[in-house]
């Protein structure tokens, strides 16, 4: 595991769990200048704890059933990591959001604003 350095953590960067390439292209596109989005269908690739926390947020996609399970993500982000990274989530029935509240998910969006709903939380954490 390689050490975070002060460069790294002042990256501005979130990650997107999606398999939605449609909606994925369309926050590539939307995305503020300086910020970069890391896509992926496995956590695990990002690396452990401290690479995990150098990321701003999460975008969950609740419907991505495919890829991942979307509440396993939940699970393994507060209970495996301990981590209090911002978990985004957008899509999913209100059964599966009211279990991703009850795995401490942060806040729950539809599909179609989370292009504004990015824009608005990268300047949120646009912290340098």
């Amino acid at each position: 595991m390689s050490e975070p350095t002060v460069a790294s953590r002042r990256r501005r960067r979130f990650i997107l769990m999606t398999s939605d390439d449609a909606l994925a292209s369309a926050l590539a596109s939307a995305l503020p200048e300086g910020w970069e989005i890391e896509r992926t269908s496995d956590l695990d690739t990002l690396g452990g704890f401290a690479e995990i926390l150098q990321y701003r947020f999460l975008l969950l996609d609740l419907d991505d059933y495919e890829a991942f399970d979307p509440l396993d993500i939940v699970r393994h982000v507060r209970m495996d990591l301990m981590l209090n990274l911002a978990i985004l989530c957008f899509g999913g029935g209100a059964d599966v959001r009211s279990e991703a509240r009850v795995q401490r998910a942060d806040r729950f969006f539809e599909r179609g604003e989370m292009v504004e709903r990015m824009k608005q939380f990268c300047e949120q954490y646009g912290w340098s």
